[in-house]
């Protein structure tokens, strides 16, 4: 039982990261490296306030919030939008975004340093399950991923079929160039989504470090998984993106638990290579990700014609 829900709190989390990359990736085209580095950084805001403070890290998720929408509207703004404005390629565009994750890996180890010397205590390696508490018999993790994921669905579905911002950010999603001619103002919803993206990310890094041990390097690390769910979700559809997070988080913490059984327990060290197997598997079956299927274009279709 506890495997199952660290599985799903891992899957929970890995869905946040997975949207917020393909919402990025949807309104300016591009993959954004980055991505696991903005969770770490979530991390140690939560951290600073614990050790600085005295805040429980689950009440910093608001701050973390703010502060990582901040980080991704600020990715976007200096690095990315004057090199879109020049037409750069889209691999130098995502060369960028790596050159943005090395920066904030050196920035955050250095952190890291500052704030061991300011507390006193070990920065470069922590953990957060030893803070957790039961939530109705349940581990509080558990519960608070799954309702940030609900909450998140709730919010974003008012957001993109009842709202006249959320029309036009969906129209700069399908076709920027025709959204501008109608009027819509692309780079509002381009800044909004950057801001959306950070956000989701640094909110799953406040809650990662309750699954496991996070170091500045973690983001180097994870940023496979997410990947790996965005792709086998697709990258053109949220929904994929979501369903790509469940698939690649259970695939990788449940295989590798029943593998450790039969092998050991030095396999845990290589889970990162399910999912590059299950990304395969998935290419294979369908190209374009789950997105692509026939099957689930009409059913999205459907919901937003009927909306």
């Amino acid at each position: 039982m506890a495997v199952i829900e660290g599985a799903l709190v891992y899957s929970n989390l890995l869905a946040l990261l997975s949207i917020g990359l393909t919402i990025t990736y949807i309104t300016t085209g591009v993959p954004n490296f980055a991505q696991g580095t903005m969770a770490v950084f979530g991390s140690y805001v939560s951290l600073t306030l614990w050790l600085l403070f005295g805040v429980h890290p689950y009440h910093t998720i608001p701050v973390s919030f703010i502060l990582g929408g901040i980080l991704g509207i600020a990715i976007y703004t200096v690095v990315l939008r004057p090199m879109i404005q020049k037409e750069a390629m889209i691999v130098i565009l995502m060369i960028a975004t790596l050159a943005v994750d090395l920066i904030l890996l050196g920035a955050l180890g250095a952190y890291s340093e500052t704030l061991g010397v300011i507390s006193g205590k070990g920065t470069r390696k922590f953990i957060f399950t030893p803070m957790d508490f039961k939530i109705l018999g349940a581990d509080a993790i558990l519960v608070i991923s799954s309702l940030a994921i609900l909450m998140l669905l709730f919010t974003l579905f008012l957001l993109l079929y009842k709202t006249k911002f959320g029309i036009a950010l969906r129209a700069s999603m399908e076709n920027p160039a025709l959204a501008e001619i109608m009027g819509v103002n692309v780079e509002y919803t381009r800044i909004f989504s950057w801001f959306l993206s950070g956000s989701l990310a640094a909110v799953a890094g406040t809650l990662l470090p309750f699954r496991q041990e996070i170091v500045p390097a973690t983001g180097a690390i994870i940023i496979v998984s997410i990947f790996a769910a965005s792709i086998v979700g697709g990258l053109s559809s949220i929904y994929g993106a979501l369903a790509g997070g469940y698939i690649i988080g259970m695939s990788e913490s449940m295989v590798t638990f029943y593998l450790s059984k039969v092998i050991g327990p030095y396999i845990l060290v290589y889970s990162k290579v399910i999912s590059l197997i299950v990304l395969i598997i998935a290419l294979i079956v369908a190209p374009s990700g789950i997105a692509g299927l026939e099957i689930w274009r009409k059913r999205v279709w459907r919901k937003s014609s009927s909306s």
